[in-house]
């Protein structure tokens, strides 16, 4: 099989899983204790998610904390929710679900326009009563990069925090300045079930979910060392090879590009992380040519929106119809895939859209 879904989800580093087996010890190991108990295998626990703390925090801007979550889900609930009541949070047309619809639910809320490339411009106003601005880094199904540095600077001049979901930016390229900086493991080649959420020095926030009082009191809930310490080493994996990755990434894109040069990209091509190309063919039968193709793994829009039967809303936002957006396909790749897989990938599906007549 052929992978090319990195949005979804990426491939697990043998050095995050190696990391991870010291802490999934049974009877007679000494690497599964609560890290929040007083003895000694607690504290050698607590010591390795305090590593994996520094580790994560490496790729982030400094004067910040990091807040371990279950996922970016979680973290950026925590965000939206705990960081105020009342007031208007202000969001992307094209941000991830876990964003717009905590928004909804957390009360007033309002959608900032994108234009077809994708990208969010700042010259739209602000309610006045915006108390949290929400522009993710790079958009988990077309790639565009969003301006974020301008629209952090246009959310302190209105006197709200700057939230943006780093999911698909952090350990590929470097992270935005933000308030609030919402991550997910898996993205990066780490383990599923973990993510973070990186708070600015002098923000604060109140716990959305009561217990125990973890992490800063903010995040109740026993810590997994397991999981944190594969995360920190996918992010230290990540910072010490992020330029060659990225030139990886790059030399596949080009390559990808020329594979599927009739079909038409959505989205900007320019600001846009070159790991995700998405791309449409009008009238494609885009479920027959998943099944036509099942040897090779990719997307017809986001994973985590799946099984909907809606046009996706990224797409939609950017323009298209709702035929062209069910018309498109979005393949994901980094560093574990290779030339000749794109080659072969592009083959297969080049010559199942071609038996369709298209």
């Amino acid at each position: 099989m052929i992978y090319l879904d990195y949005q979804a989800t990426t491939p697990l580093a043998p050095e995050a899983r190696d990391a991870m087996l010291r802490w999934l010890d049974g009877p007679g190991g000494t690497g599964f204790g609560n890290p929040h108990s007083a003895h000694r295998m607690g504290r050698q626990a607590r010591a390795a998610i305090e590593l994996a703390r520094d580790q994560v925090a490496a790729l982030f801007p400094p004067n910040g904390r990091v807040i371990f979550t279950g996922g970016a889900t979680e973290a950026l609930n925590l965000a939206i929710r705990g960081s105020g009541r009342g007031g208007t949070v202000s969001y992307s047309a094209i941000e991830h679900s876990a964003v717009g619809d905590t928004a909804q639910d957390a009360g007033k809320s309002h959608v900032l326009n994108v234009a077809n490339t994708g990208q969010c411009n700042t010259r739209q106003d602000l309610p006045d009563d915006t108390r949290l601005v929400c522009v993710m880094q790079v958009n988990n199904e077309i790639g565009t990069i969003q301006p974020t540095i301008e629209w952090h600077r246009k959310a302190k001049g209105a006197g709200a925090l700057f939230l943006c979901d780093a999911v698909q930016a952090y350990g590929r390229i470097e992270v935005t300045g933000a308030d609030m900086i919402a991550i997910s493991a898996h993205k990066f080649h780490g383990p599923k079930g973990i993510g973070a959420l990186w708070v600015r020095d002098g923000v604060d926030l109140h716990e959305v979910q009561t217990g125990g009082g973890q992490e800063f009191g903010l995040r109740s809930g026993t810590l997994s060392p397991a999981l944190i310490a594969g995360m920190g080493a996918a992010a230290a994996e990540a910072k010490e090879r992020m330029e060659q990755d990225r030139e990886h990434v790059e030399n596949l894109w080009r390559r990808a590009r020329e594979l599927f040069a009739d079909w038409t990209v959505n989205g900007s091509e320019e600001a846009r992380w070159h790991g995700n190309l998405n791309i449409r063919r009008d009238g494609l039968d885009v479920a027959r040519l998943m099944s036509d193709v099942r040897d090779v793994m990719f997307s017809a829009g986001s994973a985590c929106a799946s099984g909907s039967g809606r046009p996706s809303h990224v797409l939609k936002a950017i323009g298209l119809s709702d035929r062209q957006a069910k018309s498109s396909i979005r393949l994901g790749f980094g560093r574990y895939t290779t030339l000749e897989e794109i080659e072969a990938a592009a083959g297969r599906i080049n010559a199942a859209a071609e038996a369709q007549g298209l």
